[in-house]
């Protein structure tokens, strides 16, 4: 007959099976919700302190929690019809079991304090985790440490580590806070003891313990030893310590004496005192993630030499020795901890060997990378995205304009398009993820450069930009607040003082202040605000002597503390752990 199908028999030994799996358990809920609701077939009940009765079923809420499974089935309720719950409140225990029935439940900032620790008793790990969740969207300054507390005690490890280091990184404004006044000591200790407290001046953690102890100074005051054990006094400048430290009525006792003078003995220490000496304690020990300055590149018997400049405790310090001898390489730093070494010429010839320097490993030497595809030196360096370019430079016999690329991730390099314009002894700066040459000296023409140009790494294309109004070869390059800086360099009359600045936004170089004093070939570097311009020469001597730029005022200054040997080149990196 028309308009019926076959219906195919198996003709298998086999009987026929087919599995049917409901598509939802939400009406099977609903219908064990509204049981409860009219309490229908309820064989427990749930009392709470304030008298407030909560009925259910036995089954459904051991199905849902360990705590509940384990009450009905192994311990004296399970013959009960009637149960006391005194660690709970009635509104909490209510939602928690509401949504044993019905999959729901709303977290808020009002009950999250209660929800967690209730659910973390009843053992119900989703409740746990929504809670976690919630709090950790809701950090903040003025309750990072209430729920780094909440989390510790009721064992929510990605809570915990999260609202540590919020509470790291927002110290100065989580110690403002009525909070940190209710700390105990123990917890002030492990707070103010940490390596990677974001703290600019180690004053304000000083500040914070004299703050802590007089908030309840009677029962705090014999705490202020154990405190000031952990406050880097050495870091502190030392003018505030003979201001503020030392007039502080609170520290008139032996063993804080004894700190402030540790603090006054670093201070006193000359740069050959200071000379490859590691930290002997916490207190002289600077902070994981504070910037430093590190220089790579000397003059004499120092050649091998790095040193190091810190600007809390305004000091140079020498490094890791280095056991790469070369001369107008290029440098880069990776990821704070690698500094790269890429050509330059030895014994009078350019090379294509690259060295790594691994800053954090303990004992930090030079070890050997992939050789560029090309020799080069004087060449210009720049990091992108994980990414190493070599651009221009000179090869013994032509001036460059080619470039290459090294992923480090991949290990893989290749040639990019060239620069429009033949470059060597340039300058350059990496500015919104874009390369910039700047200036140089073309040998092929004995000329110096005054132009500029651009790479797209997108779009593998150099554009030229607006031309400097000096030319300048041996030039510094140094990028601050979203500007392109032109430092210094040399022209046919000498080594310049003279600086320019240019921003992407108008497309134009505008001259700003002179430096103090001309320097060629110096290394530039932003830190906190401001343009360092370390080292240099002015075609008789190398200097030691460093600037600094604050764009704020249009001004320079000479640094206070020199570098202990006349240096070029200069990276910023953050200070390694066993600096």
């Amino acid at each position: 007959m028309q308009g019926l199908q076959e219906i195919p028999i198996s003709t298998s030994c086999e009987p026929a099976k087919f599995e049917y799996t409901k598509r939802s358990y939400a009406e099977m809920f609903q219908v064990l919700q509204s049981l409860r609701q009219h309490e229908v077939l309820c064989d427990i009940k749930l009392e709470t302190d304030d008298g407030t009765i909560i009925f259910g079923h036995k089954v459904v809420l051991a199905s849902a929690s360990q705590y509940f499974q384990a009450m009905f089935t192994h311990f004296a309720e399970k013959n009960k019809d009637l149960v006391v719950i005194r660690e709970l409140d009635s509104i909490t225990l209510q939602l928690l079991v509401d949504f044993i029935y019905s999959g729901k439940i709303m977290v808020t900032e009002n009950n999250v304090q209660n929800l967690l620790p209730a659910a973390n008793l009843l053992q119900l790990q989703e409740i746990k985790e929504a809670c976690c969740g919630f709090l950790q969207t809701q950090l903040h300054f003025t309750n990072c440490l209430g729920v780094k507390a909440l989390a510790d005690l009721h064992s929510c490890p990605q809570l915990l580590t999260s609202s540590e280091l919020y509470i790291k990184q927002h110290f100065l404004d989580v110690i403002e806070g009525d909070e940190f006044l209710s700390l105990s000591s123990d917890q002030v200790v492990k707070l103010i003891s940490s390596d990677e407290l974001a703290v600019p001046y180690e004053e304000k953690v000083f500040e914070c313990v004299i703050r802590w102890v007089t908030h309840e100074l009677d029962s705090r005051q014999c705490m202020l030893p154990q405190l000031m054990e952990h406050v880097r006094l050495p870091l502190l400048s030392k003018n505030y310590i003979l201001t503020k430290v030392i007039e502080e009525p609170l520290l008139n006792n032996g063993l804080c004496k004894d700190y402030i003078m540790e603090a006054l003995n670093f201070h006193s220490l000359g740069s050959d005192q200071l000379i490859g000496s590691t930290p002997k304690n916490i207190r002289t020990k600077p902070r994981l993630g504070d910037k430093v300055i590190l220089v790579v590149s000397g003059s004499g018997h120092f050649e091998n030499r790095t040193e190091w400049y810190d600007p809390k405790i305004k000091q140079w310090q020498f490094g890791p020795e280095m056991t790469l001898c070369r001369v107008k390489a290029g440098l880069a730093v990776l990821k704070n901890n690698f500094v790269f070494a890429m050509g330059g010429h030895s014994c009078g010839l350019p090379v294509q060997t690259v060295n790594v320097l691994d800053l954090s490993s303990e004992l930090p030497c030079w070890e050997s990378s992939v050789d560029m595809l090309v020799k080069r030196s004087k060449l210009g360096v720049g990091v992108i995205n994980n990414c190493l370019y070599a651009v221009g430079g000179y090869d013994g016999a032509n001036t460059l304009n080619s470039a290459e690329l090294f992923d480090c991730s991949t290990q893989e390099q290749h040639m990019v398009s060239s620069m429009c314009t033949r470059r060597a002894d340039f300058g350059v700066g990496v500015l919104n993820n874009l390369l910039y040459a700047v200036g140089g000296y073309d040998y092929s023409t004995s000329q110096r450069l005054n132009s500029v140009e651009c790479y797209h790494p997108s779009l593998d294309t150099w554009i030229p930009l607006a031309e400097m109004h000096v030319c300048r070869n041996d030039v510094g390059v140094g990028v601050l607040d979203g500007v392109l800086y032109a430092v210094g360099g040399g022209n046919r009359f000498g080594a310049l003082k003279s600086v320019e600045a240019y921003s992407p936004a108008t497309g134009v170089w505008t001259t700003i202040a002179d430096m103090r004093l001309p320097r060629q070939n110096a290394g530039v570097v932003a830190l906190d605000g401001l343009l360092y311009v370390v080292g240099g020469w002015n075609f008789l001597d190398v200097h030691n002597s460093v600037e600094v730029y604050n764009p704020n005022t249009n001004t320079w200054s000479m640094l206070e503390a020199s570098m202990n040997v006349p240096r070029r080149l200069a990276l910023v990196i953050e200070r390694p752990a066993h600096f």
